[in-house]
């Protein structure tokens, strides 16, 4: 059954309901491959996926050049059938995971027009503010983007790990069609505030790392990660925490192999189920992956199999918290 088109805000398409996270083709996860990333990305569009979400930090610039280089080799007609994301705000030096954040107008226009120049294109689809600087009030922040939309140069504005408050008084000055934070079956936080009051703004909610980083996958072994993978200093990948978060990801895969899902496919296909609104983006440089990813818009979970997984997430509880000191800068919301 054709997976049905979700909601992208009121200035986009509705899209379907699994789209692409490129970050890890071009930083954190090991080496880039971009021959196969490349493929992977016209690969996703012959299966459906039509939102592809990158930002100027992936890469400082390479992965937005990865997906410029894409959208050059197969010319309007590909671009038509994209709804491109990216993002400003993080700065960070080249090899570093620090960063310190930017929201001010000038660093907004300036940030667009090197992204739209990476990216080759006229217009970006949807611009994200990546990371909030509480310096700059937010009603600033989205005054500036909100005259790239009238320019002509954004079609739809976002913001990322923002707090409810500032969603709210973000929509009073523009209409912002999605809020990207991190959710998962072991990332529920938004459940709190940030899922029902997008619904009632008419927000899309693009899920990120909705496979935890492939932790959830039950694929990855920790004892293996390089020294220049980020997950190698996650807390969550590290010790006890691990060890526990295993035994999480074992159950859940016993669930998956029993209704003849794999541990990838069960955790997306309930993110799915929980909200309408939705859109997770899970990353991969894989072609098989990514055919494994797109293949759960089509799965039906029912309210058993639903029950059965909350059991697991009792039984479970998550251990260690999601992003080392550093990656915390500009999360307005630390415990979630």
């Amino acid at each position: 059954m054709p997976a049905t088109p979700r909601p992208l805000g009121t200035a986009l398409p509705a899209v379907f309901p699994i789209g692409l996270g490129c970050m890890g083709m071009s930083e954190f996860y090991g080496p880039a491959d971009d021959a196969e990333s490349l493929a992977t990305l016209a690969h996703a569009l012959e299966r459906g996926v039509q939102l592809f979400d990158t930002a100027d930090t992936y890469g400082l610039g390479a992965n937005e050049a990865l997906l410029g280089r894409f959208i050059a080799d197969g010319g309007r007609a590909r671009r038509e059938r994209m709804v491109l994301a990216t993002k400003f705000g993080i700065v960070r030096a080249s090899g570093a995971y620090e960063r310190r954040l930017d929201n001010s107008p000038a660093y907004i226009r300036a940030a667009c027009e090197a992204s739209l120049k990476r990216l080759g294109v006229e217009r970006i689809d949807l611009y994200y503010c990546h990371r909030r600087d509480p310096a700059v009030p937010i009603e600033d922040v989205v005054g500036a983007m909100a005259e790239l939309v009238a320019a002509g140069k954004v079609r739809a504005l976002g913001l990322s790990e923002v707090s409810a408050d500032t969603l709210r008084r973000a929509h009073a000055v523009h209409p912002i069609a999605a809020l990207q934070s991190e959710y998962s079956l072991w990332t529920r936080e938004p459940e709190r505030e940030m899922l029902p009051l997008c619904a009632e703004l008419g927000t899309a909610f693009v899920a990120y790392s909705p496979l935890g980083r492939a932790f959830l996958t039950g694929a990855l072994d920790t004892a293996r990660l390089a020294a220049d993978d980020f997950r190698a200093h996650n807390p969550r990948f590290q010790g006890a925490a691990a060890q526990a978060n295993t035994a999480l990801v074992d159950a859940l895969g016993d669930l998956a192999r029993d209704w003849g899902l794999t541990s990838a496919q069960l955790a997306l296909a309930w993110l799915l189920h929980r909200q309408p609104h939705v859109l997770p983006i899970p990353g991969t440089r894989r072609r098989a992956r990514l055919d494994e990813n797109v293949s759960a818009a089509a799965i039906t979970l029912d309210a058993g199999q639903m029950a059965r997984i909350q059991a697991v997430l009792d039984a479970h509880p998550v251990q260690g918290a999601r992003y080392p000191d550093a990656g915390w800068a500009g999360v307005e919301a630390k415990n979630t």
